[in-house]
């Protein structure tokens, strides 16, 4: 299995300041989408007790694993980071592809890919990586931002030492925050005096998804109030609704008919009744020991795999649209058990159309993946926060309360319904009416006010959503265009769609100009050495796609949403970070870099052949597995020195010197040209 390799911390600091500084961007994100505080708009919201300056973060999933995710969700307005879920087996197989956005979104990836140990890591470096930025004022006055942990599946695992070490860990850093410290370029030294933080989080998410037990739910959560000292999340699964009610949503209303729900999904996950009493009960002991406690909605849904996409898989998780017609569902249907007692956490389907609405639901947070997978990535975000600024502005809300109130209309019948003296009900109404300070005017019953319309609101919406068209399967069918066109190592429509929709920001761009390269071999003769020319290479385009091997697990999505097919981590050309990535990854052809004091070392493997070139002062060494010769690649012919059994491939040579120099003197960034920078 393809396997993700954490960007070392200096390549990552060094990377994101000189681009910021010579391109005027962070991990390919421009610096100008960045998202900013807006005046006189007060987005924060409390998450158990902290402040988060918006409610919108990344979900648990593919954009919260290494560091560089966390950094570019920040960038984008995110400032509750619902980490990837991660669990005691720690070395999962997880079959590639595993992400399939063609349509609604589907995948089979599940929990983290790396282990424990660098899960801690990667969310230090993330955190510290936050921290420069707001110290060089990125997004002023806007950066509060929680990290929420994400475990699963069952009580013994999440006790063992190694799942408590992660937990441990992540409420007290301080040995990995000094340790990295240590590790920040001289270039940079002056963030090595910075505060870091070292408590990055005592709020956690439990999974109760992939089988864990019904009965063992209620365990969890217990160990993890009591024992963990942790607020506390529980993440419930659609399957709640129940195998009549779901189906008459997912296929009857929404059409979706082909989508089949395993009856073994239904039978493994707890029932709605259940459910009750293990929330009313969990609430109870966090009340008791002072602890938050909410819910979360949802987790995906399991569905029978009746596509190719995941060939030998039988089943299955579904995500986006419908999913998200399931869940307020199920907001809705706990809201009418529970009232406005617990928070409510949300994420299935967000997307630009509904993000605000799930906001005035008081929804909070309000977490996204799916759409985050589609052409713009995480740029996508930006749309979020315009259409909830509009609409914020338009009903005259300044903070999101505020906004809760007046979203739907709502703000009278809720008053309404609290039963408040007469005098107090006069204040809030005059203030409702002129724009006055409605906290202010509610006094100790404007929580109250606010909870009645959430609920209000909740009941409009969930109607409003089954009865939208775009939901339905219909909207939904038609997947990414493609031209007809096969990617080759070389020139595409160079869209560059691949580059900010990889959740790990593994595609970027080469600056290579339109050239034209001679298929040659070098001969040895009895006067010398001659070259043989029998073609040649044409790159037409200025720019070039280039795929980072260590960052790229294979998920396939770029490959869904190119034009063209092939798909550009499989086709264009592959770079390690390092030598031991490259030699580790004998079945995958590409290019690493390394310094030694004799030049700079390019390896390269092609068709499974390695090669060598090691760069000098005009001239270079080239060496193969029957050859190694010493030539100026202006003048192979009247250059060369060294021994050759067989005729010598020279375009490999001449394409390898190419990729070098764009990445190495072409004044771009990239992980490669950074990493270089460190050595």
């Amino acid at each position: 299995m393809v396997e993700l390799r954490p960007v070392p911390f200096a390549v990552l600091i060094t990377r994101m300041f000189q681009e910021l500084e010579r391109n005027g961007a962070i991990f390919d994100y421009p610096a100008r989408r960045i998202v900013q505080a807006a005046p006189a708009r007060d987005l924060s919201v409390s998450i158990h007790g902290h402040r988060a300056s918006t409610p919108f973060g990344p979900a648990a999933g593919p954009h919260t694993q290494l560091a560089q995710n966390i950094v570019l969700a920040w960038l984008a307005g995110g400032r509750v980071m619902e980490l990837k879920t991660v669990q005691i087996k720690d070395d999962l197989e997880i079959p590639r592809p595993c992400i399939d956005m063609q349509t609604i979104g589907f995948n089979v990836e599940w929990s983290q890919e790396l282990s424990l140990k660098q899960s801690l890591e990667e969310y230090v470096k993330a955190s510290m990586l936050i921290e420069m930025l707001k110290a060089e004022g990125l997004a002023p006055g806007f950066g509060d931002t929680v990290f929420d942990m994400s475990v699963g599946y069952d009580l013994a695992g999440i006790r063992s030492p190694k799942v408590r070490a992660f937990l441990d860990g992540m409420k007290d850093a301080s040995e990995v925050v000094e340790r990295l410290r240590g590790q920040i370029p001289a270039a940079f030294a002056h963030f090595r005096d910075l505060a870091f933080p070292t408590k990055l989080s005592d709020t956690l998410t439990l999974s109760t998804f992939h089988g864990c037990p019904p009965e063992e739910i209620e365990s969890i959560g217990a160990f993890l109030l009591e024992e963990a000292g942790l607020h506390l999340v529980v993440k419930l699964n659609p399957t709640l609704l129940g195998r009549q009610d779901l189906n008459a949503i997912l296929r009857d209303r929404l059409g979706y008919a082909d989508l089949m729900v395993p009856d073994a999904a239904f039978a493994k996950d707890a029932r709605w009744e259940q459910v009750v009493g293990i929330i009313e009960r969990l609430g109870t002991l966090a009340e008791r020991l002072g602890r938050g406690f909410g819910v979360k909605f949802s987790n995906t849904l399991l569905v029978r795999n009746h596509r190719h996409f995941f060939t030998g898989e039988k089943e299955m998780y579904l995500s986006g649209p419908p999913l998200h017609v399931l869940a307020i569902s199920l907001v809705q249907k706990f809201r009418q058990t529970f009232g406005d007692r617990f928070p409510i956490s949300f994420s299935a389907g967000i997307d630009a159309a509904n993000f605000a609405d799930a906001v005035a639901l008081g929804l909070k947070p309000v977490s996204v993946c799916t759409d985050l997978l589609k052409v713009g990535g995480y740029g996508r975000a930006q749309r979020y926060f315009a259409d909830l600024a509009a609409r914020m502005e338009a009903l005259g809300a300044t903070d999101i309360d505020g906004f809760v109130l007046k979203a739907y209309g709502q703000a009278e019948p809720a008053l309404a319904s609290l039963g408040l003296p007469a005098e107090q009900m006069r204040k809030c109404r005059d203030a409702l009416a002129d724009g006055g300070d409605l906290a202010a005017a509610a006094g100790d019953a404007f929580s109250a006010w606010v909870g009645a319309a959430r609920l209000k609101n909740t009941e409009i919406y969930a109607a409003r959503v089954l009865a939208d068209p775009r939901y339905r399967a219909a909207e939904n069918s038609v997947p990414p265009k493609k031209i007809g066109s096969h990617l080759t190592l070389f020139d595409c429509l160079t869209c560059d769609k691949c580059i900010p929709l990889c959740p790990n920001d593994a595609n970027f761009s080469l600056p290579i100009a339109p050239t034209r390269l001679p298929i040659e071999h070098l001969r040895r003769t009895d006067d010398g050495w001659t070259v043989e020319t029998s073609g040649e290479v044409n790159l037409e385009k200025p720019r070039q796609i280039g795929t980072f091997a260590d960052a790229c697990n294979e998920c396939g999505n770029c490959d869904v949403m190119c034009p063209e097919d092939g798909g550009p981590y499989l086709v264009k050309p592959l770079f390690f970070g390092s030598r031991q990535s490259w030699a580790e990854a004998p079945a995958r052809d590409g290019f690493a870099f390394e310094t030694r004091p004799e030049g700079l070392h390019m390896y390269g493997r092609f068709d499974g052949q390695t090669v060598t070139v090691v760069s000098g002062k005009g001239r270079v060494r080239y060496i193969g597995a029957d050859f190694d010769l010493t030539l100026d690649p202006a003048d192979p012919a009247g250059t060369t020195e060294g021994t050759a059994n067989t005729p010598v491939d020279l375009t490999r040579l001449r394409l390898m010197e190419l990729l070098r120099v764009a990445v190495t003197e072409s004044g771009s960034v990239n992980y490669l040209s950074a990493g270089l920078n460190v050595a």
